[in-house]
């Protein structure tokens, strides 16, 4: 059975940095990823990794933001600095398998105050 369990995130003020992490169970996965949502938008991908470390970002986090993963772990983690308040939404950890099975985090709230 997959569970993600998702930590980090929480209040902070614009300019400032926060960290998020989310650990894995039951298998390694050959994608790993953030997505946000903020309220009345579109649940967007803010960044994502493979499992040969190719990373990919949304335009709006590029040089922002950091993903990694530590695959002994399998654990992934999103670095966020210079935070700003459109960052502000709930982020969900997301999961894709080699057969294309997709699962998500129960979500983490991050806000950003002006």
């Amino acid at each position: 059975q997959v569970q993600l369990v998702e930590s980090g995130g929480g209040l902070v003020q614009a300019g400032g940095s926060l960290g998020l992490s989310c650990a894995a169970s039951g298998r390694i996965f050959y994608i790993y990823g953030w997505y946000r949502q903020a309220p009345g938008k579109q649940r967007e991908l803010v960044a994502s990794i493979t499992s040969g470390g190719s990373t990919d970002y949304a335009n709006s986090v590029k040089g922002r933001f950091s993903i990694s993963r530590d695959n002994a772990k399998n654990t992934v983690y999103l670095s966020m600095n210079s935070l700003k308040p459109d960052d502000t939404g709930v982020y969900y950890c997301y999961v894709r398998s080699y057969s294309l099975d997709e699962y998500w985090g129960q979500g983490t709230q991050v806000t950003v105050s002006s």
